[in-house]
């Protein structure tokens, strides 16, 4: 495969991957779990809080691009529900560190990043096909 096609697919995996990532974050913004601080008896019978993930992407020594997924930090926030079972003395509860604004950046970033890689292999298609032409 010709390396414009290769940098091309590494780009589009990375905007995938970003994307994926990012919409795993939105969908448990909400999966709250208990704090630190909660009794061991409360950790062992409710699930942590969900811990969102952050793509970032470096460049490849050949070319092209990897993206590296790591975890948020913090990976939670204190949020004020004292109707959760799980909720710490004050009313606390462990709340994923998730920034919605952020979360539709990286979503329209995937796409345009995923766009632009398929334009490029389609550029290198009809680039290809018109050498062949010229030299049929």
């Amino acid at each position: 495969m010709s390396s414009i096609l290769t940098i091309a697919v590494s780009g589009i995996t990375a905007a995938s991957e970003r994307l994926q990532d990012s919409a795993s974050n939105v969908a448990n913004a909400e999966s709250d779990g208990p704090t630190s601080d909660a009794s061991p008896q409360v950790q062992a019978n409710t699930p942590p809080a969900y811990t969102p993930k952050q793509v970032h992407q470096v460049p490849l020594a050949n070319g092209g691009t990897q993206a590296l997924t790591t975890n948020v930090q913090p990976a939670t926030v204190l949020a004020y529900d004292p109707t959760a079972p799980y909720a710490d003395a004050n009313g606390e509860v462990a709340k994923p560190n998730v920034d919605l604004a952020n979360e539709a950046y990286q979503q329209l970033t995937a796409r345009y990043d995923f766009v632009m890689n398929a334009y490029v292999m389609r550029v290198y298609s009809r680039m290809m096909k018109s050498l062949v032409d010229i030299n049929t």
